[in-house]
C-alpha cells in the first residue's frame, strides 16, 4: 500500500514540481495550502505569496495530477506565532526571522498535526534540503541540499534548523538533490502554468519591506523619537523610532559626520540608536539562546564547527562553548560584521546541521 504524503503547496513552482516527483516515487499525495492571512487584515493591497492569491495556482496543479487538494485556515495560528512575534521582536529593537517561525509553527507543526490526523505518513515541502537517518546515533539528520554539480546555491537548511526529531522523521524534501533550473525545466516539460513564476524575495506579509509601516498599521503603535548617540554616550542627533534602523545601516541617518558612520547598536530600554565607524560593527563572538540541536542531544563540551548568522552568509569557522540554560557562546576565528540580536545562528559540520539558536 502506498505511503500517504501531505504536500504543502504555496502555488509556486517548487512545491508543484515536488508533487510530480512524489507521485513518480509511488506516494499517494494530498495537496494542502495554508491560508495564513487576508491582505485586508494586514493592510496590504498588492499581491502577496502565502495568501488566497495563490490558492488557485496550487489547486490547478493538484487537479492537473489528479491529487486531492485542501485549504486549511491557519490565520489565527499565523497571527499568534508569526506576526505577533515579529511585531514584538522589532519593537524590542531586535531583528526577527518570521520565515523561520513560520516553518517551525505552521509548516512543520500545525500542518504536520493535520496530516497525522488525516492518517498521512509524511508531510513534504518544496524546500531545498535533505534528511538522512543515522544508524549509529539513532538520529535523523538535516543536511544541505546538493546537486550533480556539488554544493547547491539554493540550499535552505538554515531556515529549517528548528526541526525536531519527530518532525524530521515525518518529513520529505523531494527537491534536496536538485537545482532550481532543473525544477523549472521539469515543470515546463510537464505543462505546469507556474513554471516561470518568480521566487518570493521579501517577508510575505510585508511585501514592500516597510516593516515600521506594517507594525504601525497592524498594532497602532507609533514609533517614538529618541536620541542617536556615539560610543561614548554623547548625543549626536535624533532618530524617528528604533524600528526604522538596522545594525549595519549607513544611509538615512540624517546626520552629517564628515566620515562614514553606521548603526552599531539599538536599545529599546532607553530608546537610543548608537552609531560608530565600520570597524565598530565587527565582533569576535556571540551568545545564542533557545537552542535546537539536531545532530546531537546537546552540547556538553566545546566543539569546532562552521556557523552562519544570516541566510545568505558564507559559513564562518567558530568554536562553541556551552553556557547552560540552553545557551551557547560562539567564538569566531575571524571577526564577524553586523551580528544582529534576534537573528538566527546555525551551526554546521560539513553538510550536516548540528543545530542553531537565536542571537542574544
Amino acid at each position: 500500500m502506498a505511503k500517504r504524503v501531505m504536500l504543502a503547496m504555496s502555488g509556486g513552482v517548487d512545491s508543484s514540481c515536488a508533487l510530480l516527483l512524489l507521485q513518480r516515487q509511488g506516494y499517494e499525495v494530498i495537496g494542502a495550502t495554508m491560508h495564513l492571512y487576508d491582505n485586508a487584515d494586514i493592510g496590504v493591497k498588492s499581491k502577496t505569496c502565502c495568501s488566497l492569491n495563490d490558492v488557485e495556482d496550487a489547486k490547478a496543479v493538484a487537479a492537473r495530477f489528479n491529487a486531492p487538494h485542501y485549504v486549511f485556515n491557519f490565520k489565527e495560528r499565523f497571527k499568534q506565532d508569526v506576526i505577533d512575534r515579529f511585531n514584538s521582536e522589532y519593537l524590542k529593537g531586535r531583528t526577527p526571522n518570521p520565515c523561520i517561525d513560520c516553518n517551525r509553527y505552521l509548516k512543520f507543526e500545525a500542518l504536520l498535526e493535520r496530516a497525522l490526523m488525516m492518517e498521512c505518513d509524511y508531510i513534504a515541502t518544496g524546500h531545498y534540503a535533505r534528511i538522512e537517518y543515522n544508524e549509529p546515533s539513532g538520529r535523523y539528520l538535516l543536511k544541505k541540499a546538493v546537486s550533480t554539480m556539488g554544493s547547491n546555491k539554493k540550499d535552505q537548511s538554515y531556515v529549517l534548523y528548528n526541526l525536531t526529531q519527530k518532525q524530521l522523521a515525518h518529513t520529505l524534501f523531494p527537491l534536496g538533490t536538485m537545482e532550481k533550473e532543473e525544477v523549472r525545466k521539469i515543470a515546463e516539460e510537464n505543462g505546469l502554468v507556474n513554471y516561470d513564476k518568480p521566487d518570493s524575495q521579501d517577508i510575505c506579509f510585508v511585501p514592500d519591506g516597510d516593516y515600521a509601516g506594517f507594525i504601525y498599521r497592524y498594532t497602532g503603535i507609533q514609533p517614538k523619537e529618541g536620541n542617536i548617540t556615539d560610543k561614548s554616550g554623547s548625543v549626536v542627533g535624533r532618530h524617528n523610532g528604533i524600528i526604522n534602523y538596522t545594525v549595519g545601516q549607513r544611509k538615512g541617518l540624517g546626520i552629517a559626520f564628515g566620515r562614514p558612520m553606521y548603526i552599531i547598536g539599538k536599545s529599546a530600554e532607553d530608546n537610543t540608536v548608537t552609531v560608530g565607524e565600520s570597524s565598530d560593527l565587527y565582533s569576535n563572538s556571540l551568545t545564542a539562546k533557545d537552542l535546537n540541536w539536531i545532530a546531537i542531544d546537546g552540547l556538553t563540551d566545546s566543539i569546532k564547527c562552521m556557523a552562519k548568522t544570516r541566510y545568505s552568509q558564507t559559513e564562518q569557522e567558530c568554536t562553541l562553548y556551552p553556557q547552560g540554560d540552553n545557551r551557547v557562546r560562539a567564538v569566531f576565528s575571524e571577526p564577524q560584521r553586523a551580528i544582529a540580536k534576534g537573528q538566527r545562528v546555525v551551526f554546521y559540520d560539513n553538510d550536516t546541521v548540528i543545530g542553531g539558536g537565536v542571537i542574544d
